[in-house]
């Protein structure tokens, strides 16, 4: 059963009189237990991707359809219900909330998503080997940290969906494995994990890679 589907979608960025299309004509389906890694080079539109599948960006052509849902060319406020309810999200950056510390991240993004703010984080915490930072604001976090709590972030919320941008490009290969055992752990619950990733460790453990060039999958 797919997931996560986007039906052919163009996002078109402009700079005065020049245009850059991100994406042309995506289509893809995801479907529930699979772990998929997206793979090209920085530029060719994994991002762009990602953001649309979240709901954080709009395309200009095309829609995205979300556990039966369709989250595009809907107000911002049905989309961000919609994302807390069902995606699980880690960007590059944005992803944490700069005036909170680390475990009151969790517990907002339980509470957005209708999940009890009381659950034990204490396990994903060791797992990623941040429990020292959990009182910690993101400030005051090393840039591995905050990957590592951005990926707590998401995982904490056990989504159907998670999307992940690099999640693992600040992290020692130790913690890499760990990371994806847990992302595989999920997966095999039921979850879907889109991985953007320019790591080849990502790319071996998935079940398929989908290649995306100069916005379009190739």
């Amino acid at each position: 059963m797919a997931v996560v589907e986007s039906h052919n979608l163009h996002r078109f960025f402009r700079t005065g009189d020049d245009e850059v299309a991100a994406l042309r004509d995506v289509s893809l389906m995801l479907e529930a237990g699979e772990m998929v890694a997206l793979i090209g080079m920085s530029g060719s539109g994994k991002s762009t991707l990602l953001s649309c599948l979240a709901g954080l960006d709009e395309p200009d052509g095309g829609h995205v359809v979300v556990v039966g849902q369709r989250i595009t060319h809907r107000s911002e406020q049905e989309r961000a219900g919609l994302r807390a309810e069902h995606i699980g999200l880690v960007m590059q950056s944005g992803t944490l909330v700069d005036h909170l510390t680390i475990r009151e991240n969790i517990a907002l993004q339980h509470e957005l998503g209708g999940r009890s703010k009381t659950a034990p984080i204490e396990p994903i915490l060791d797992l990623l080997g941040i429990r020292p930072q959990a009182d910690k604001l993101p400030r005051a976090l090393s840039g591995g940290e905050v990957a590592r709590s951005g990926l707590a972030v998401a995982i904490a919320t056990n989504a159907p969906v998670l999307l992940c941008d690099e999640p693992t490009a600040e992290v020692d290969a130790d913690t890499e494995a760990a990371v994806l055992c847990e992302i595989r752990r999920r997966c095999r619950a039921g979850t879907v994990a889109l991985i953007a990733t320019h790591s080849s460790a990502v790319a071996r453990q998935a079940d398929r890679v989908i290649e995306i060039r100069d916005g379009r999958i190739v």
